[in-house]
């Protein structure tokens, strides 16, 4: 699915990733451990086309197309999703509409027809108890006043609503208690499948453990 090859990645002149190889196949879960300093987000950020991050060398190839100049809306259309290791939040734009812009965008620039309200809220629904949050968050601003575990799983409830091939989670367990953690560990095996990857970045075991 995806295959990185003598992948060298500097950010602001400094080499943080130098010669880095991997290949995951469809239905694969790949973890990445490593101290602080030593290029995962770095490599989760390049993979999603983070700007400030500047491939000098090698490719990264995603279902057989070198995606190494493409957008991040391109890459993200192309069935990417990068669960970001400190979500940001975005006063005054409601979680519903943000969720709903995002999977139209991908709809659009594949020529499907925009989901409608309905359709949309209906799917929404059935995803929230798979992340342990209730309706009211959809009615709240992205991520503005949630707690760091509201956070972690509003990613992954993007993700669900998303459908990504390819989800690069970037210490999504950090900071969270061991019922947030099972809550997001569950929301992951439920998403899994055999054409669905997963690139899960952790510092810890325990992640792995649910």
């Amino acid at each position: 699915m995806i295959e990185f090859k003598n992948l060298i990645v500097e950010v602001e002149g400094k080499r943080i990733i130098n010669k880095f190889n991997l290949n995951v196949l469809p239905g694969e879960l790949h973890v990445i451990m490593g101290p602080n300093g030593s290029g995962k987000s770095t490599l989760a950020n390049t993979v999603a086309g983070h700007p400030r991050y500047t491939i000098e060398g090698g490719s990264i190839t995603y279902n057989k197309e070198k995606i190494n100049k493409l957008s991040p809306e391109q890459r993200s259309a192309l069935g990417i999703f990068l669960s970001l290791q400190y979500p940001v939040s975005i006063p005054g734009v409601k979680n519903i509409y943000f969720l709903k812009a995002a999977v139209n965008s991908i709809r659009k620039i594949k020529n499907k027809n925009e989901i409608d309200t309905g359709n949309f809220l209906k799917m929404v629904r059935g995803f929230l108890p798979l992340v342990g949050l209730d309706e009211s968050f959809l009615h709240r601003s992205v991520n503005d006043g949630f707690s760091g575990g509201e956070k972690k799983r509003n990613e992954i409830l993007q993700m669900l609503v998303l459908q990504p091939d390819l989800s690069i989670l970037d210490e999504t367990d950090s900071g969270l208690d061991i019922d947030a953690l099972k809550i997001i560990a569950e929301g992951i095996k439920n998403y899994r499948n055999v054409n669905r990857s997963f690139i899960l970045i952790t510092h810890y075991h325990r992640m792995l453990d649910f």
